[in-house]
């Protein structure tokens, strides 16, 4: 089985969200088990010179953008057993960031087009062609638009993974001549969305096959209120979708070898972890206590991560013996609604507006609770790295969430966390309450939680297996 894995950003030459963390520990697992995938991404300016320094050029080829005629270096990288290439142009990635240019729209149709030509170039011919989300959606239409001319392409398949089915990549219509296809794809069938092109709709309807990051997301986004304006199309292509959940890579996240810890744990050696919980007290100014309940929180914020409902029931929850710790940067209105609370409440709060990966592995590392109330979650990965460490997680029971954590059941002693299925805050508080309340109160049926949580197997392991099944269903089509 040879695959060609296409992305954005990948762990950990350049992050930005949980697309990077799917890219960089899928194929990793993949190879073990005997598939022969290659990773591309762009060669972006951010990328670390310890990586750069270990590049390769391979080749150089020219990308057609209407009347451009654009460079395409090729970079090769052997990284955990998987060969990564870099595609290089300096108009395109010789930037401070990856994306929140005007000319996004040009550099991904640029990215995605020398994606589709690449294999001819790296003598490397896949099976399948794997892409993922908006910025390399387009390849699915460009494999379909050259298999017309040309015979490479016509047993190539294709895979469509939708991680976040709310950045779609639309953009003016005017754009849709830089991609060198035929102005009859502006039509419903096809890219017109509106009176713009939209690059994921065009994946959708081009891709041999599509899926989604878990699934209960698989099925969500078959409706108004998670389809964000194409859960029509999804239903009438609803025959080529299906969900799988992600996994987290079980080298990074393990509580017994994470140098960032004060006091590395395990499930045997459990106790070390209140040393953890005194440590971050003392950092973040909060009264060192072993015994008090600690909520964590390590979240981009922003209104589906369901911050709103966590303002309406702040004040409420804060009366009750708890420490609260977040960790995250996003929408000002939410970065301003947690430094509120810490000034209100010192010794119950801990507001850190940034981000900062040693610091999330430790806050994880510490909290008795691990808070993720969305609105809209396709996966989500936090709840399962809060359970790799022992964080009891509070989840709403939204796309992936619902797929990873089975609520407590008092009567049949089982399930790993706490989960409320409304979009309401009094629900959130209740369940935040009933927590709270097992914590203090109910310590067998706490460490039984506990225990279910760091036990339950939420590596790639299982995810994989079902990536090949599905590469070797869509291969055969």
């Amino acid at each position: 089985m040879k695959v060609l894995f296409l992305t954005g950003e990948a762990d950990p030459f350049i992050k930005t969200g949980g697309l990077a963390d799917v890219s960089g520990s899928l194929p990793k697992e993949l190879v073990k088990k005997g598939v022969d995938i290659r990773v591309v991404l762009p060669l972006y300016k951010s990328i670390d010179k310890i990586y750069r320094e270990k590049m390769e050029k391979i080749t150089e080829f020219y990308v057609d953008l209407d009347w451009k005629h654009q460079y395409a270096g090729v970079y090769s990288l052997k990284r955990d057993n998987v060969i990564f290439y870099f595609i290089d142009n300096l108009e395109y990635f010789d930037r401070d960031e990856a994306y929140g240019y005007g000319d996004d729209a040009e550099r991904f149709i640029y990215f995605a087009k020398a994606c589709t030509l690449l294999p001819k170039f790296i003598d490397f011919k896949p099976d399948i062609i794997h892409s993922n989300d908006w910025h390399t959606a387009l390849v699915n239409v460009f494999v379909n638009d050259f298999r017309k001319g040309d015979p490479y392409y016509d047993d190539i398949r294709t895979l469509f993974t939708i991680h976040n089915l709310k950045y779609q990549g639309i953009f003016s219509s005017d754009l849709l001549k830089l991609t060198g296809l035929s102005g009859s794809y502006f039509n419903e069938n096809d890219l017109k969305y509106f009176d713009a092109i939209n690059f994921m709709k065009g994946a959708i309807v081009h891709s041999t096959a599509v899926n989604t990051v878990s699934e209960n997301y698989a099925r969500e986004i078959q409706y108004p209120f998670y389809g964000e304006g194409l859960d029509g199309l999804i239903r009438k292509y609803n025959f080529k979708l299906s969900g799988i959940v992600n996994g987290i890579d079980y080298d990074v996240w393990n509580p017994e070898t994470d140098s960032t810890l004060d006091k590395k744990y395990s499930i045997d050696s459990f106790e070390n972890k209140k040393l953890n919980k005194k440590s971050l007290q003392k950092e973040y100014n909060l009264p060192v206590r072993e015994d008090v309940c600690m909520i964590g929180m390590c979240s981009r914020l922003n209104a589906m991560k369901g911050l709103d409902l966590v303002r309406y029931i702040m004040d409420e929850l804060l009366q009750e013996d708890i420490q609260f710790v977040v960790l995250g940067t996003g929408e000002h209105t939410y970065e301003e609604m947690f430094n509120y609370f810490q000034w209100k409440y010192p010794e119950k709060m801990a507001s850190r507006m940034y981000y900062s990966s040693k610091e999330s592995h430790r806050i994880y590392a510490s909290s008795d609770f691990y808070l993720m109330p969305s609105v809209s979650e396709p996966c989500g990965i936090s709840q399962m790295i809060a359970m790799r460490y022992g964080a009891v997680p509070i989840v709403r029971e939204a796309g992936g969430l619902k797929d990873t954590v089975s609520p407590y059941n008092e009567f049949d002693k089982t399930g790993e966390g706490f989960s409320f299925a409304n979009i309401n805050a009094h629900e959130l508080l209740f369940t935040m309450k009933n927590a709270i309340n097992l914590y203090y109160n109910n310590k067998d049926d706490y460490n039984m939680l506990l225990t279910n949580s760091m036990k339950k197997r939420t590596d790639w392991d299982k995810s994989a297996q079902k990536y090949i099944k599905l590469y070797k269903e869509v291969k055969v089509k």
